[in-house]
């Protein structure tokens, strides 16, 4: 469990280096999730062609997805609610010459989209900030915002401990509790997710500190990727958009 309220997350201040909540002295320096590339699991659902037509990349944080996945072809929107974060995702995808429509919007209301239709949506990393009142909204505004069969996919922390406990994980009745009305729950299945973080720098913040951000870490367990990035789990959720009523 994460040792405070999910709405005190500063974002904007997490992608300055800056405690990620107010009132804490902890920070990694970055954002724990900027590895400067794609997640992994997206680009295996690139690979076997999860992504079709108009796509949302809804919380695209710094655009890493967003720009991996318009660079295969693919017409993206990503949304996100940090103004630091957008204007850094903005940066990036032009310094790599791919063409991304960026919004700035709540995902819970997703209002800013006004009429449009997306046919496919990528969540990598969203769904375990929002409480469960909002994660409710969210599905609603996705369902909203999307075409009829639109298919969903999404990424969020597990509960699950392999060496690396993530806060705000969620379980897997949680997803069909609060996407379930919206959304045709077709797979949940573990998956990985690379943080920015090694074993290292989570040693030197401490056990106390990361027990505030709400992190468990067992160095002896802990996944780690070539670069000595840790690895976490996480869900991984396919669903179809179910008919509207």
């Amino acid at each position: 469990m994460s040792a405070f309220s999910l709405r005190d997350v500063d974002f904007d201040a997490a992608y300055q280096g800056k405690p990620i909540f107010e009132g804490s002295a902890v920070s990694f320096g970055l954002a724990p999730w900027d590895i400067g590339a794609p997640q992994p699991a997206v680009v295996e659902l690139e690979r076997d062609g999860a992504f079709r037509g108009e796509v949302l990349d809804v919380g695209c944080g710094l655009g890493e997805n967003a720009a991996f996945l318009a660079a295969q072809g693919h017409r993206v929107t990503g949304v996100d609610g940090s103004q630091t974060g957008l204007a850094e995702a903005a940066r990036r995808a032009a310094e790599r010459g791919v063409e991304v429509t960026f919004v700035r919007s709540d995902a819970t209301a997703l209002t800013e989209l006004g009429d449009r239709r997306f046919d496919t949506v990528l969540d990598s990393a969203l769904y375990h900030c929002l409480d469960d009142e909002q994660r409710q909204r969210y599905a609603a505004a996705l369902h909203r915002v999307t075409s009829p069969d639109a298919r969903l996919h999404l990424l969020c922390f597990a509960d699950i401990d392999e060496g690396l406990r993530f806060p705000m994980s969620v379980s897997k009745e949680n997803l069909h509790t609060n996407l379930g009305t919206h959304w045709e729950i077709e797979e949940i299945r573990q998956a990985s997710y690379t943080t920015a973080i090694t074993v290292e720098v989570f040693a030197q913040l401490g056990e106390q500190a990361l027990a505030e951000l709400g992190f468990g870490l067992d160095a002896d367990r802990v996944r780690r990727d070539e670069q000595g990035r840790v690895i976490g789990p996480v869900w991984q959720l396919r669903a179809r958009r179910r008919p509207a009523e």
